[in-house]
């Protein structure tokens, strides 16, 4: 009977992982719906974490207060330095999409686990070993295959002017922003709890976006129409809430390793839906390059990811 039940509870981690990653994949096509309907690229992220993060402060009122309180470490660490790294990802991943279209900036996002492997060397003092050297180098190529092999075919540049060179830079930095949020969650959450690290995190973008968006010319501007709020509040719920809902009921249920296996499907995902509802076509060596980040990077995990932590995105 315990086995049983065992089973039925890894059984039920990895359908919460997958729900996750499944969850994710919808950021692009639904960001993609946004620049349809006039919303601006610098708005899109703005507005998806305000939402979010008032959102989380409803939970907070209703189930656990105690989500409000943090020590002055934590409010510098995870309001600040984690605020800005959300904050970071939130522009840059909307220019991915925009430029690179919604394969081959999940692909380039999905660089991220492998940057993570490089920075723990100095950051955590873990190893560098020739599997996980062998995966960098699979991966980084797989993401150039997605990228040059007609990912961005069908996508947005015309409607929010940004170029193939702004789209990869942008999913670049996504990366970058994603894996140093990875890194900072292995140092917080088993101090401050999931849900309170994802939730200053977003009041910290939040105000971080706030202060620099208007400074830098691009003051978020409100969705434009109806259903430009709708997309928007779908983005939230979907990618916010109910995305990191299920990844921590995944990470009680697993090790650290599965759930993120589990979660590569994302970019997956978003490749078949753009295929689907936005005709962004792959040719043979786009999906290829696909197989090779998702396939990389999972059996990355797989292999020598027990002793991971889960990181979280906002």
């Amino acid at each position: 009977m315990r086995g049983a039940t065992g089973r039925s509870a890894r059984l039920a981690g990895y359908l919460f992982a997958l729900t996750a990653g499944s969850l994710w994949g919808t950021t692009g096509p639904l960001s993609t719906r946004l620049y349809a309907e006039g919303a601006a690229l610098t708005g899109i992220g703005f507005w998806r974490i305000v939402i979010g993060g008032a959102g989380l402060a409803l939970y907070a009122l209703v189930a656990d207060r105690g989500m409000f309180r943090i020590d002055r470490r934590g409010l510098l660490v995870v309001g600040v330095g984690g605020g800005a790294l959300v904050a970071l990802f939130e522009v840059a991943y909307q220019f991915g999409i925009a430029g690179a279209g919604v394969a081959g900036a999940a692909a380039l996002l999905y660089t991220a686990p492998v940057i993570v492997a490089v920075l723990a060397v100095p950051i955590l003092g873990e190893r560098l070993t020739s599997l996980r050297l062998a995966l960098a180098v699979v991966v980084m190529a797989g993401a150039t295959l997605t990228v040059t092999g007609g990912s961005h075919a069908g996508g947005t540049a015309g409607q929010t002017g940004a170029s193939i060179a702004q789209g990869v830079a942008g999913g670049v930095l996504a990366a970058l922003s994603y894996a140093g949020t990875t890194l900072l969650a292995r140092y917080a959450v088993p101090r401050y709890g999931a849900l309170r690290v994802l939730f200053f995190e977003i009041i910290g973008g939040t105000l971080v976006l706030g202060a620099v968006l208007p400074l830098a010319g691009h003051a978020p501007v409100p969705p434009p129409t109806p259903g430009a709020w709708a997309y928007t509040l779908a983005l939230t719920v979907a990618t916010v809430l109910l995305a990191n809902f299920a990844f921590f009921a995944a990470a009680r249920r697993i090790e650290a390793a599965p759930v993120s296996v589990a979660a590569t499907i994302e970019p997956v995902v978003g490749a078949l839906l753009a295929l689907l509802l936005l005709g962004q076509q792959l040719t043979s060596i786009g999906w290829i390059g696909l197989a090779m980040v998702a396939g990389g990077v999972a059996a990355g995990y797989w292999r020598e990811g027990f002793r991971e932590g889960p990181g979280e995105r906002g």
